[in-house]
């Protein structure tokens, strides 16, 4: 969803975030190292890489839903989440951990175990924490694309208010 699948160039919720904040003269750049379709096990893969070459203050994570849309076991993403926070906390990075939902066709369960992880991982170490990414509009054919899975342009800006509104509080203790 931060990769920006299927938008124009420079029109994702993360482009948006850094046009944001060098309109305010931010100290904070935005590098985005998402990939999509990436999956916890390549974020946990790759982020001790990342946050030794970028050594960011604040890690903005993202991270889950492929997972889930693969049916994976719920253990699995949860152990994935928790060692890339690890990772970020040894190296002294503020977190700001955003969560996800699943379709409901993947079962009562299923789904809420999944929506469950970034609770509980937010709660055991007391993070910014931003609920769900599409709050507000995931339930809108409007803002997908035809897919059914990656928001449209017309999200994008629904899904930076989603995450400024706990970004900012970060960006103002920091």
């Amino acid at each position: 969803m931060s990769a920006g699948y299927g938008l124009p160039q420079n029109a994702g919720w993360v482009d948006l975030l850094n046009k944001r904040l060098q309109s305010q003269s931010s100290v904070y750049q935005v590098i985005n190292v998402s990939i999509s379709g990436e999956t916890t096990l390549g974020g946990r893969n790759r982020i001790e890489q990342a946050l030794k070459a970028r050594r960011p203050n604040i890690v903005i994570v993202e991270l889950g839903v492929n997972d889930g849309l693969r049916g994976l076991p719920i253990k699995f993403i949860h152990d994935n989440l928790e060692a890339i926070i690890e990772a970020c906390q040894r190296n002294k990075a503020a977190i700001l951990l955003v969560g996800m939902r699943l379709p409901p066709n993947y079962g009562a369960t299923y789904t809420q175990k999944f929506q469950d992880i970034y609770l509980q991982i937010a709660k055991r170490h007391k993070l910014f924490f931003v609920p769900f990414l599409f709050e507000g509009f995931g339930d809108k054919l409007e803002y997908f694309q035809p897919d059914r899975v990656h928001p449209n342009e017309r999200a994008q800006g629904k899904i930076l208010k989603n995450v400024w509104k706990v970004l900012h509080k970060m960006i103002n203790s920091n």
